[in-house]
């Protein structure tokens, strides 16, 4: 299916019952206990190592049963289904015949939500079969990996009612979302964000995860943009007052997966010597509507330890360094020395936002590689669908994070040229009111 990027010609949704609420993606609850307590049912497809965390999140939460799941592995499958019974629940029915054996799940299964935790190129048909069959989604990160698939889930979501979010990859840095929302960044003017991970131990590992490295051979961009907007795209209001408007993208040349290939499994390796589309190191410039900058790197061939974020306001400006545990904040007019970073750990306390300042996370079920956030992230999952709503990030902010990743490709192709960037909400980005964590 072939798209203008800028999508002119909509297509046309017929006039289906409750159409004006699907439009705003917010359907107001009505607020009953019997609706607060009720039973939430989900549904796993991929329940490897990242599917294991999410599922032991989910088991933790008194109301929700997974009376399903679904994986290739059965050394997985049987493995989520001693945590689900160890958890007290009856054991739950199995999907593992082929690679498409999660249609069979979303359509046989009752379930308010699938939960899609699968290498990428599985996220969004995994997304689209359960919206087809009256089932919520969430998927890891990317939601789409192509520009077709990130407009076919709105369509779909348009025409069925049914969402598909990256509701597992989102809250982060609210402390500092509550500081610019109380004013003191004044107006944020350029973000710069990373996914600098070294991954290639992991590329070559048939146990972690290798189809990553089939991606760096045959794609060239920003691969994986989510982790980085998770932190900006709610401080710069994308689809909720403002929006991407176009991007421009270059990568270095292709060698590192050579030389490690070489190194470590010696010079007749296939990959030692394969060319490899995907560069050492992308960086992509995105310009909102409004002319905001945000800056995102994005290597995973290189070594080096993880790396950076930073946030400029006209008059704040905060930076954290990951790899060395340290962060810094200057405050024009505030900071005690003009022009001399200094710790925000007395902003930090000040200015902690009340969800995590009330966030009071429950004695887990059994053992899970989840964090706070993790814990944080479910709970709120699971009272959106008792509420009958989409979590925080609806299917218009998730495919736009996702998208970043194709359109970056195109101008790496044409030689770093700009890239008009999709308006998935049709215009309902200017009157669309900034996401609050309440």
């Amino acid at each position: 299916m072939n798209r203008n990027l800028n999508r002119r010609d909509f297509l046309k949704i017929g006039a289906a019952a409750g159409a004006s609420v699907v439009a705003s993606g917010i359907v107001t609850p009505s607020k009953t206990n019997a609706q607060y307590s009720r039973k939430v049912k989900i549904g796993f497809v991929g329940v490897g190592g990242r599917g294991t965390s999410h599922l032991n999140s989910a088991l933790r939460i008194e109301g929700v049963e997974v009376p399903a799941l679904c994986d290739i592995k059965n050394s997985r499958l049987y493995n989520a289904k001693r945590l689900v019974e160890a958890a007290g629940q009856p054991a739950p029915r199995l999907y593992g015949k082929n690679r498409t054996d999660f249609k069979r799940l979303c359509e046989q299964e009752d379930l308010d939500v699938v939960i899609c935790c699968t290498s990428w190129e599985w996220h969004t048909p995994v997304c689209l079969s359960a919206m087809k069959n009256s089932k919520n989604a969430v998927s890891e990160v990317p939601i789409v990996i192509t520009v077709d698939e990130a407009w076919e889930l709105v369509e779909t979501y348009e025409s069925t009612g049914k969402w598909a979010t990256l509701g597992l990859e989102n809250y982060r840095r609210h402390t500092i979302l509550n500081m610019i929302r109380k004013g003191l960044f004044g107006d944020v003017v350029h973000a710069e964000g990373e996914y600098v991970h070294d991954l290639r131990g992991t590329k070559f590992n048939p146990s972690g995860e290798p189809w990553r490295l089939q991606h760096s051979a045959d794609r060239n961009g920003n691969l994986y943009p989510d982790h980085p907007m998770a932190s900006i795209s709610c401080p710069f209001n994308i689809n909720h007052g403002d929006r991407f408007d176009f991007l421009v993208s270059m990568s270095s040349r292709a060698k590192t997966i050579n030389e490690f290939a070489d190194l470590n499994y010696g010079e007749d390796h296939p990959y030692a010597t394969k060319i490899m589309a995907q560069g050492d190191y992308n960086q992509t410039i995105l310009r909102t509507i409004d002319g905001k900058l945000v800056t995102l790197n994005f290597d995973t061939n290189t070594p080096h330890p993880r790396s950076f974020f930073r946030l400029q306001g006209t008059k704040a400006i905060y930076m954290s360094q990951r790899a060395l545990g340290l962060h810094y904040i200057y405050i024009d007019g505030i900071s005690p020395r003009p022009h001399q970073w200094e710790s925000p750990d007395k902003y930090f306390e000040e200015y902690e936002h009340p969800i995590i300042k009330n966030h009071k996370p429950k004695p887990r079920v059994s053992v899970s590689t989840g964090s706070l956030p993790s814990s944080m992230i479910w709970e709120r999952l699971i009272q959106a669908i008792r509420e009958d709503r989409m979590p925080d990030t609806d299917v218009y902010d998730s495919v736009t994070s996702s998208v970043i990743s194709p359109l970056s490709e195109i101008s790496v192709a044409n030689r770093g040229k700009s890239v008009d960037f999709p308006d998935f909400t049709k215009g309902k980005w200017k009157t669309r009111p900034p996401i609050e964590f309440v």
